[in-house]
């Protein structure tokens, strides 16, 4: 088949063209913006003429683009997308429901929340990871000459949301009222894995409140809800940034830390912050020298396993994550990967495999061999294409 390919900067794309080639498909480029906008008639004209020059047998991307939905619906042609973002807003679009959609989502519950509402274009399909380029980057030596070189035995590669997207900082002039009932719910949530029960609990006086200091809107076309976008934009977000926080700074006092996050100005007792780092170039040295590498799961992904994870087990590094229920569908705590379930057990858990080398040597290893037999990009194409047969 000959399958197009939307070229927006996504993570992950080389490594999903390289899968579709190894099936013995050929792939086309497909221009396109990531910030293209849905209603402008120029968008959809341009891409329609794109797609009718290359002549693809389907249209694939990395997140969904109502615009792709329209232009694919108008054509009869089926679009394969592939969400790897949460939230992702886009998804809640009227578009959703196209016959010629094929909507993946890596969160199960994600899934499970079309699915109640008999939307049949969403699909669940975990993400994965390019074993055999991670398993080809061995040339240590240039990695040690960068400006990234590792200093401690543990380490944590991503965002501590404090450079960008401070939605909750914003909101000043919110009631005391609706600021301690926050804080409260925050601080309760920050203590529960497996359940997210923010959106559910903002009521519709908090959420009038949160109107009036920050105004947000449905986009155009829309179908999400206004507690859906200061649930997942602006609380769990703020709890992701807390709970990071606190996380990192007991780890960093206890055992020391290597940090790779875009804020540079982040200083913490025992932490060396190297500032961003090159995810497809650079972050799988990370993975594999460390002892130990941390995720801790932004907190609107609810179920689902972060793209994060399979990097790092795909790379041969040791895993020790939050408790996320996904992990459970395809891997085996303790022997593939390893999670903790409080900031004591995670203090623990460093303790323990620090001292025994031999013990997450294995686990690591096993997680990569998981990976390589299970779930690589080769193996998520074939599942797609499934779908479209």
């Amino acid at each position: 088949m000959k399958i197009g390919m939307l070229t927006w900067d996504s993570f992950g794309k080389e490594d999903m063209e390289a899968a579709f080639k190894e099936l013995g498909h050929s792939v086309v480029q497909c221009p396109f913006s990531n910030d293209s906008d849905t209603n402008d008639p120029a968008v959809l004209r341009e891409l329609e003429g794109n797609i009718r020059k290359t002549a693809p047998d389907f249209l694939f991307s990395f997140n969904y683009f109502p615009a792709a939905a329209i232009v694919c619906n108008n054509l009869g042609l089926p679009y394969v997308s592939w969400v790897y973002d949460s939230p992702y807003v886009r998804m809640y679009h009227y578009t959703i429901v196209y016959p010629t959609n094929y909507v993946f989502v890596f969160d199960s519950a994600v899934y499970m929340e079309f699915h109640k509402e008999g939307i049949s274009t969403v699909y669940y399909l975990p993400m994965a990871a390019n074993t055999d380029r991670l398993r080809a980057m061995t040339d240590f030596e240039a990695f040690e000459k960068t400006k990234w070189k590792l200093r401690h035995e543990v380490a944590f590669v991503g965002s501590l949301y404090t450079e960008k997207h401070q939605f909750y900082q914003r909101m000043t002039d919110i009631s005391d009222y609706t600021k301690g009932y926050l804080e409260g719910l925050m601080k309760a949530q920050q203590m529960v894995y497996g359940y997210n029960f923010i959106q559910e609990l903002l009521n519709q006086k908090i959420i009038e409140d949160m109107q009036k200091a920050l105004p947000m809107q449905v986009r155009p076309g829309g179908v999400e809800s206004i507690e859906y976008l200061f649930a997942q934009y602006v609380i769990n977000r703020q709890i992701t940034a807390a709970e990071r926080r606190e996380l990192l700074t007991a780890v960093a006092g206890n055992y020391g830390l290597d940090l790779y996050t875009p804020d540079q100005t982040i200083e913490l007792s025992g932490c060396t912050n190297h500032g961003a780092l090159e995810a497809y170039r650079y972050a799988p040295y990370v993975y594999k020298k460390a002892a130990i590498n941390l995720n801790i799961t932004l907190r609107s992904i609810f179920k689902g396993i972060p793209l994060r994870a399979f990097e790092i087990m795909g790379a041969g590094g040791f895993l020790l994550t939050n408790f996320q229920e996904d992990f459970l569908s395809f891997f085996v705590p303790g022997e593939d990967f390893m999670y903790f379930e409080s900031k004591a057990d995670l203090l623990d858990k460093i303790s323990y495999f620090l001292k025994n080398e031999d013990e997450r040597c294995q686990i690591a290893q096993n997680g990569f061999q998981k990976i390589a037999s299970e779930h690589t990009f080769r193996h998520r194409a074939e599942e797609m294409i499934s779908y479209l047969k």
